[in-house]
């Protein structure tokens, strides 16, 4: 079923005759998708994102995939900034407290492959709002299925090699600047983000867990 067709006013060009390279999915952290499809299309919020999946499924269009939406703020990904000329923001009906429903999941499913396929986007470029903007965002959270969405080919394969002992937080920031963690962030900003993504459930001083989901063995030595 095609999204319902709902415009928001909260929207521009993109900048420079930029195209979207990239995806960040978010979460509302509002008490319903009603009330978030009201406040993304409310122009003193100055606010909005392109889809809006609530959580029984139904999707909602507030902005042509054109058209650049406000969604992302500042941020960064890959190196690149002006995360909303380049993106296309999808907002999912959650707290950021409960899991997402099954029929939301089975919406994003959908949805995503369409828009990946209509801009040759890669699943690489398909981020939480908390990857390109850590220690300032949180969304989609630590209860968003990243590894369904990775086993379909709709996000990053994580690494699934052990990882090093007693590697300095040094060679961790370069690998996850390798995958696109490029923010000007400190070490534990840094290591929130990465965990927040990849093992929210990783707590404390850098351990070589962490090192897993961002590469295989090969790039430890």
């Amino acid at each position: 079923m095609a999204p319902l067709w709902h415009p928001s006013p909260n929207f521009g060009l993109r900048r420079d005759g930029l195209r979207p390279a990239f995806v960040v999915i978010h979460y509302t952290a509002m008490t319903s998708a009603e009330a978030a499809l009201k406040r993304l299309c409310l122009p003193e919020a100055e606010v909005s994102a392109h889809y809006l999946i609530g959580a029984d499924g139904t999707t909602w269009q507030m902005v042509r995939e054109e058209d650049r939406a406000w969604h992302a703020g500042a941020g960064e990904w890959r190196g690149l900034t002006d995360i909303n000329s380049r993106s296309i923001g999808i907002e999912l009906d959650n707290t950021g407290a409960t899991p997402f429903a099954e029929a939301q999941m089975a919406a994003l499913e959908v949805l995503l492959p369409v828009i990946l396929s209509r801009w040759d986007i890669s699943p690489e470029n398909v981020i939480g709002h908390s990857d390109m903007a850590p220690g300032r965002k949180i969304d989609p959270g630590p209860r968003f299925d990243w590894q369904r969405l990775e086993r379909q080919q709709l996000a990053a394969q994580r690494g699934h090699s052990d990882g090093p002992q007693d590697a300095p937080m040094d060679h961790f920031r370069t690998l996850a600047r390798d995958i696109g963690f490029t923010s000007n962030v400190d070490d534990d900003t840094l290591l929130a983000a990465v965990r927040l993504r990849y093992r929210p459930w990783g707590s404390g001083p850098l351990v070589p867990a962490d090192f897993t989901p961002l590469g295989h063995t090969a790039l430890w030595t």
